[in-house]
């Protein structure tokens, strides 16, 4: 009789576990599909550049000295990051705007992202699709993107503006084991996905647009935040992949060596309001004090969305 009770609740709990990961499934399903059914990000004349690792995503205007614009790496970041000032760029400029492999329209394998593949990416993308040497225009944690692919690469990077760069304090915190468990967890099929979906919904990036990146709450549009939620669950689930090692500190470096022997120009573009902006600034010239440096009043971690002009006016004077 024991032996029949413990079949019986063993096939309860196995149907129990289906039933649950089969309405998980379906939960992830649908907020992927109502996450991407705006379609915001796809671009007229966009371009793919095919990598060994996937098909990367790009578009290209304008004619003169080149300029490449490098997303942040946060959750839902890509080249829509730079839609309110690339086409004034291209005014004067070859403009190139990437979604990084794993961010955008680009493809999502599932890999460990690391600061490193991000840098042979770069490096292969001015070498092959560019094809001479370019300005670099990077935001939040892609600034060690630049600074590592010009320290390998000298050759091939002329002057970078890093806006709101990463804490070099930050870049250097490796993964622990808590940190990889996170990224294992996040990895699973159906229970990851859907802990991902829970972490990403729209009030969430909203939270985030109106807590860290912007400073007036007024200037925010509804089309960044249907953006950055497309973004961040296109292409079906394996967005996940970027944001678990994202979080799990695999895409970090220490840039401290690599921006003390650059003697090529930088400079920091910081939102005034951002938390420890100037601390953060004040790290990087203890490595290179030839980088310079300016503000952008009334705004946080995304100036180029919430005040284009003025951050086109640094940009500008500067290249």
């Amino acid at each position: 009789k024991e032996g029949k009770i413990l079949k019986k609740r063993i096939k309860v709990i196995i149907a129990l576990t289906g039933l649950t990961l089969g309405t998980l499934h379906i939960i992830n399903r649908i907020i992927t599909s109502t996450s991407t059914s705006k379609e915001l990000l796809p671009k007229p004349n966009s371009s793919t550049f095919k990598w060994r690792f996937g098909e990367i995503h790009y578009t290209k205007k304008g004619t003169g000295k080149p300029v490449l614009l490098i997303h942040d790496l946060t959750t839902g970041s890509s080249g829509y990051e730079f839609h309110k000032i690339e086409n004034e760029l291209a005014k004067a400029n070859e403009v190139y705007t990437i979604d990084l492999l794993g961010y955008g329209l680009s493809d999502k394998p599932n890999v460990t992202y690391t600061n490193f593949l991000f840098v042979e990416l770069i490096t292969e993308f001015i070498k092959k699709v560019i094809g001479k040497r370019t300005d670099v225009i990077t935001s939040g944690d892609s600034s060690a993107i630049a600074v590592m692919a010009c320290h390998n690469n000298p050759d091939i990077i002329n002057k970078m503006i890093f806006i709101n760069p990463q804490d070099v304090a930050k870049l250097s915190k490796i993964p622990g084991k808590r940190k990889k468990m996170l990224k294992f967890l996040l990895e699973t099929p159906i229970l990851g996905t859907f802990i991902y979906n829970m972490f990403h919904t729209k009030k969430s990036i909203t939270n985030r647009f109106m807590n860290e990146y912007f400073y007036n709450a007024g200037k925010i549009e509804d089309s960044d935040i249907n953006a950055y939620m497309e973004a961040a669950h296109y292409k079906d689930f394996s967005s996940k992949f970027t944001t678990a090692s994202y979080l799990s500190n695999y895409t970090n470096i220490n840039i401290n060596h690599a921006l003390s022997e650059i003697d090529y120009s930088m400079y920091i573009i910081s939102g005034l309001e951002k938390e420890n902006a100037k601390e953060i600034t004040e790290r990087y010239l203890q490595f290179n004090s030839s980088i310079e440096h300016c503000s952008i009043d009334d705004t946080k971690q995304l100036p180029h969305l919430e005040a284009p002009e003025k951050t086109l006016e640094a940009i500008q004077l500067y290249l």
